[in-house]
């Protein structure tokens, strides 16, 4: 994806890959590079890319994510696979690949929590130890699985042990990524 656009109005916005929060004034121009799990990655036409949230996207032109689906249409499926689904919708803002298949993901796992619902504990790693987008990627993590209907709570640790390595991508991220 590559779009220029011009913000109708001030955005804040997070550094990448430091994650430092910073605000971008109304009438910057951008080049969006990528729109993913809801979120979109920009580049500033000073070279610094910077990621903008869903609930801006009237600023850059785009429509706001879709809400998360209700308990009512995924009767059919356990709240294990819809935890895992929506893990598949959070993306390294660098990467056009979820964290899934970036295989980043090392567990996912529920147990039950108070009043019938669920807790998820979700054990997770970087690309590189030193990214600074960890604890934002935690926040994506923890924000997605708490709209998954049955799970109240959240526990998503970021971890390096294994240290991750492109080994551990499935194919379809190899294939996307031209690595194969």
């Amino acid at each position: 994806m590559q779009k220029y656009v011009t913000l109708s109005r001030d955005v804040e916005v997070s550094e990448i890959p430091a994650g430092t929060k910073g605000s971008i004034p109304a009438g910057t121009p951008l080049t969006l590079v990528q729109a993913l799990g809801g979120s979109f990655t920009a580049m500033t036409m000073q070279g610094y890319m910077v990621r903008i949230e869903g609930k801006d996207a009237d600023a850059i032109g785009e429509e706001p994510p879709p809400p998360p689906p209700v308990a009512e249409t995924l009767a059919d499926r356990s709240t294990l696979d819809l935890a895992w689904d929506q893990l598949r919708t959070c993306y390294d803002p660098e990467i056009p690949v979820n964290i899934v298949d970036l295989g980043l993901v090392y567990e996912c796992a529920l147990a039950p929590a108070e009043d019938g619902a669920s807790k998820a504990t979700v054990r997770f790693t970087l690309t590189a130890p030193g990214c600074g987008m960890g604890d934002f990627l935690r926040q994506d993590v923890v924000a997605k699985l708490l709209a998954v209907p049955g799970i109240k709570e959240v526990d998503a640790q970021i971890v390096f042990d294994p240290q991750w390595s492109q080994s551990m991508m499935s194919d379809a991220a190899r294939l996307q990524l031209g690595m194969m």
